[in-house]
């Protein structure tokens, strides 16, 4: 299963993250299936490929929480009209 998640870059205490879809069974820093955004925290920076990230989302991709967040924040759920629910299995 793919899943949109952050990959982080940078130096000690200057981290960047890109916003990556990879297979759930790799690493964090595990090779990347393809880089969908950018996301800077320290000067909250964010930069999306939505066609990219709408097509896995619709795929069926589960986005870990923190991406999820990412992606509230730029308003991906309201223009699409996709569920960011997490799906929790029992």
């Amino acid at each position: 299963m793919v899943k949109p998640r952050l990959k982080r870059h940078g130096k000690k205490q200057r981290v960047t993250y890109r916003i990556i879809a990879i297979d759930t069974r790799s690493r964090r820093e595990g090779e990347a299936i393809k880089e969908v955004g950018f996301y800077n925290p320290r000067e909250n920076q964010t930069q999306l490929d939505l066609f990219a990230i709408i097509a896995f989302l619709k795929e069926g991709a589960q986005s870990t929480k923190t991406v999820r967040d990412i992606l509230k924040r730029a308003k991906v759920p309201e223009q699409v009209g996709i569920n960011l629910q997490l799906k929790i299995k029992f």
